[in-house]
């Protein structure tokens, strides 16, 4: 369901090891990452400094853009959950100086409140 979901255009959870080895040259020196997302070739990362969203562009993805989130530019967000004939959850957020919110999907199975208290964690810092 994962490859599905990936296709379909819903983030599916990867490892830790997965996001060091495609975003190593991005992380900072002893950045941790926390969560990692894929949709099908774009990433969402959660580290404890930043929110990292890579954007594989054109049809062979090899002009990519990164883009660094700090938590402290993050004002709000929001997690819609799946109902019963959604497949999938929302989650918006709203960063100070861009009027409207980054919306990314994620698939059913991936926990989207462990997400939202991670993000709760860090904005809150």
């Amino acid at each position: 369901m994962a490859i599905l979901g990936g296709l379909l255009g819903n983030a599916s959870p990867i490892s830790e090891a997965d996001v060091r080895d495609e975003l190593g040259k991005l992380l900072g020196e002893g950045e941790q990452v926390l969560r990692g997302y894929k949709l099908v070739r774009d990433l969402i990362v959660m580290t404890d400094r930043r929110l990292l969203l890579v954007d594989k562009q054109g049809l062979t993805g090899r002009k990519t853009e990164y883009r660094s989130v700090p938590y402290r530019s993050i004002t709000n967000f929001s997690v819609e959950t799946a109902g019963h004939f959604d497949l999938d959850a929302d989650l918006k957020i709203w960063v100070s100086g861009i009027a409207e919110p980054i919306i990314k999907k994620f698939s059913r199975g991936a926990d989207v409140y462990e997400m939202q208290a991670v993000l709760a964690r860090c904005v809150a810092k």
